[in-house]
């Protein structure tokens, strides 16, 4: 008979072993069919294992240390990681989580002659340890070039941030005072709506009448920051899942909302119709899109999304940085064609969900001297502090930023403004 609990813990793993073996992507392997045999309650608990894992993996790693001669091959590795983390953070008791690993192990052909080990380490594991330890650090491809532009003091609260995950954030269509009222929230000087320990999220009030949509405070001032107006003429040039482009709708303005991602668009119809709210939508490339010119225009830009950790641990553990020179060629195209899209005097708010400044103040920058006329404008918003404004006159958000409510998405922002005569 097969241990309770068993199948989660094993789809955990392979979560786990496509993460870190071949550099997938979570949310991807969350809709590949690794899933479809678990009952909802074990597809919640299976993903629940694989995220607090990969968030806490690098202090897993150190209770498994001393006790490890040689580093074990992925899969087994894995098991062991995701029962430090069961013991020790979750508390789950010792002799149903070993006798899972071990039961894992041994019906794995491939790596049942280390069940044995398994056995023996984990029996050696003492959970009292575990908050002796640091928080867990980000891999050294990361953190190394973070170091370099933030110093060891910053890194180390943003990872502390990172391990501690995210809250839920709402924007709510229109009272966020009534809406935090409401469920028990709290609002944020910027406007969002903070929840603490929130259960399935399409059961909260609110959320069939599309009072609400689920928006990270970070991501959410963007739209905010660009002040559309009734009647203005706006372009969200990279919108899916389209939390800003409902954003941009609210204020009555004539939105436009492309993306590549045909999938994620039909995500956004369906949160546009929830909510009652209306865009014009157009599956397209961004670069290749030209139509008559815009007030205004929203760049969210693709990027290394570092600025995310918090909500997708995967992020470190699936990439290496190679990535990373094609998608700031790839922003200083989409900058310079955003531009072009803007009607003399318009505006453009860049951003993008990254924590190097290669895909912040230095694009800006850049783009200064690219463009003749273009002008950075200062950022007027409620509940902005003060030390969030950079030099070139752009926002950086750091995660450990309002560490105390739950923290933010490492997120940059700035506003462009194009000169009259162009």
């Amino acid at each position: 008979m097969s241990h309770p609990g068993l199948a989660p813990r094993r789809v955990a793993v392979r979560l786990l072993d496509g993460v870190i073996g071949k550099e997938a992507l979570l949310p991807d392997l969350l809709t590949s069919g690794i899933m479809d045999k678990l009952e909802p309650s074990e597809k919640a608990r299976a993903q629940r294992l694989a995220l607090e894992t990969l968030r806490w993996m690098d202090r897993a790693d150190r209770m498994l240390g001393p006790f490890l001669r040689n580093k074990p091959e992925l899969m087994v590795h894995n098991v062991l990681r995701l029962s430090v983390v069961e013991l020790c953070l979750e508390g789950a008791a010792a002799h149903g989580v070993v006798n899972a690993a071990v039961e894992m192990v041994k019906a794995d052909k491939t790596h049942k002659h280390a069940s044995g080990m398994v056995n023996a380490v984990l029996r050696k594991i003492d959970p009292a340890k575990w908050q002796t330890l640091p928080a867990p650090q980000l891999p050294k491809w990361l953190r190394k070039p973070l170091i370099g532009d933030y110093g060891k003091k910053t890194v180390a609260a943003m990872e502390a941030a990172f391990a501690q995950g995210a809250p839920l954030d709402l924007t709510a269509k229109n009272d966020a005072a009534a809406l935090a009222k409401t469920l028990g929230g709290e609002v944020l000087p910027t406007g969002s709506v903070r929840l603490q320990d929130v259960g399935q999220v399409s059961a909260l009030a609110g959320y069939e009448a599309g009072d609400w949509w689920v928006q990270d405070a970070a991501a959410a001032l963007p739209a905010k920051i660009l002040n559309a107006k009734a009647g203005e003429r706006v372009l969200d040039m990279c919108a899916a899942p389209g939390g800003k482009t409902m954003q941009l709708a609210a204020t009555g303005a004539d939105v436009v909302a492309i993306d590549v991602s045909k999938k994620r668009m039909i995500r956004l119809q369906e949160n546009l119709g929830r909510t009652g709210l209306k865009a014009t939508l157009r599956v397209t490339d961004a670069l290749n899109w030209t139509e008559s010119l815009f007030d205004a225009v929203l760049l969210d830009a693709p990027c290394s999304a570092t600025g995310t950790i918090r909500r997708h641990p995967d992020l470190p553990h699936a990439k290496d940085g190679a990535d990373f020179p094609g998608l700031f060629k790839l922003q200083e195209r989409m900058i310079d064609h955003a531009v072009s899209q803007l009607k003399p005097g318009g505006r453009l708010v860049f951003c993008t969900c990254s924590l190097l400044p290669d895909e912040g103040e230095i694009q800006v920058e850049d783009a200064l001297k690219r463009h003749d006329g273009l002008q950075v404008e200062p950022i007027l918003l409620a509940g902005i502090e003060p030390d969030w404004n950079t030099p070139e006159g752009g926002l950086r958000i750091r995660p450990d930023y309002w560490a105390e409510r739950g923290g933010l998405d490492g997120f940059y922002i700035a506003v462009l403004r194009k000169a009259q005569g162009q």
